[in-house]
């Protein structure tokens, strides 16, 4: 019996315009559908710059329709069910949909409700988050007057995960030109032990902590915020240790409840909310059914396979990928499933294209400067050779920044979903 579709994809951010979009360019004979029901379609790396006031938000933001290939099916449902025994997908909206092979980018869910507090603490004029909305972090700091500004990262996966940081270091150069830096308690907060974990980069990290007067607070785990109170409670998590002690207050008012939570008080608030994959992945059979991954998309790291599916693949966010969840991943990841796909396709078998865990991370450490971490699995140091040869990648440059701000999001627009880069 034909299926409705030689490749259904399901998710049209990133990684699905960029499989459609490469696929149809290689084989336009093939039969593609895409699940996506969003009308639009999102920059997000350009966030951090919207919240610095340095990018418009309206500049972020196109019409999906634009960028799904022609002769792709653009399917404007809710993905809800996957029946894999049955090569089978069933949306929100009651239809079906049958496949040869499925691919999987559904993108991540940002879990407000995971962190008691956050929902009501987000409809405060105190607490902010770029992840949710980068206008508001502008308008906020815009408000701040001094006091403590904290900011935060979660112990879930995030997308990203640089993210949270440069909002602390672009928030300081805000804070300085608007002239209340110097009654300004700046604090970085993170579950972690380092700023950052591939070692290459982490000195030049910590210089700019330094020279910023950043407060870094490692094991610090946020667990729930106290809107009413304007406080956030940390769980101490340094492995080994069940209690913490403070032994720098540096002004920040804080105090502990029992043996392991410390308290917080803000003036100034900006989280990365926890993380998690979409529901409809997590109660479905494709995901890890338990251990650490448990809830994301179950795929090989290498092939990004499905474990247990031969004819499915996943990437990007929902993945269970050991590396960081960025765009720049997903250019690495996009031609390994398109190639094993059509590979599939064509005799059954995987082509020999492998996915190395490759990601960068643009730590944009203040206006004018930003440092391209880029890295794969076991935060091994991946930097392009052309980029090591012309520029010391691992301080913050000028020339980085230029590329952060016009190169990316050019290349982005204009070649990466486009299926040429």
């Amino acid at each position: 019996m034909a299926k409705d579709y030689d490749v259904l994809i399901i998710g049209g951010g990133t990684a699905g315009l960029m499989t459609a979009a490469q696929l149809h360019r290689k084989d336009k004979q093939l039969r593609i559908g895409l699940i996506e029901p969003s009308a639009k379609h999102h920059y997000q790396p350009a966030y951090t710059l919207v919240a610095a006031g340095t990018f418009d938000m309206k500049d972020t933001i196109r019409n999906e329709g634009d960028y799904v290939p022609k002769g792709v099916d653009w399917i404007k449902e809710h993905a809800a069910t996957f029946e894999p025994e049955k090569d089978t997908v069933r949306t929100s909206e009651g239809q079906s949909y049958t496949y040869g092979h499925l691919v999987v980018c559904p993108g991540i869910k940002l879990d407000i409700d995971a962190m008691p507090g956050l929902r009501e603490a987000l409809a405060t004029d105190f607490v902010c988050s770029n992840y949710i909305d980068p206008e508001k972090t502008l308008r906020v700091l815009k408000a701040f007057k001094g006091g403590n500004a904290v900011f935060t990262q979660p112990s879930t996966p995030i997308k990203c995960g640089g993210a949270p940081q440069k909002a602390a270091y672009m928030s300081d150069e805000f804070l300085r030109k608007s002239g209340v830096r110097d009654k300004t308690n700046l604090v970085y907060a993170t579950p972690g032990s380092v700023i950052f974990g591939v070692k290459e980069f982490a000195p030049a990290l910590m210089d700019v902590i330094h020279k910023k007067g950043i407060i870094l607070k490692t094991f610090y785990n946020p667990v729930r915020i106290d809107p009413v109170k304007k406080e956030i409670h940390f769980k101490w998590s340094k492995p080994g240790e069940n209690s913490c002690v403070l032994t720098e207050d540096q002004g920040l008012k804080e105090k502990v409840e029992g043996e392991s939570t410390i308290v917080m008080p803000y003036d100034m608030l900006h989280l990365a909310p926890p993380q998690s994959a979409p529901d409809f992945i997590k109660q479905s059979p494709l995901a890890y059914q338990e251990g650490p991954s448990k809830g994301w998309l179950e795929v090989d790291i290498n092939s990004l396979q499905h474990k247990r599916y031969a004819n499915i693949f996943g990437l990007g966010d929902v993945a269970a990928l050991p590396t960081a969840k960025t765009g720049a991943a997903i250019r690495k990841q996009v031609p390994v499933v398109v190639a094993n796909v059509l590979q599939r396709i064509k005799d059954g078998l995987l082509s020999k294209e492998q996915y190395s865990g490759y990601s960068s991370c643009p730590l944009v450490t203040g206006y004018g400067k930003m440092l391209l971490a880029e890295f794969k699995y076991d935060n091994v140091r991946d930097s392009d050779p052309l980029l090591r040869r012309l520029f010391d990648t691992t301080k913050p440059l000028w020339s980085m920044w230029i590329l952060k701000k016009y190169g990316l999001p050019w290349l982005y627009w204009n070649k990466m979903l486009r299926g040429t880069m």
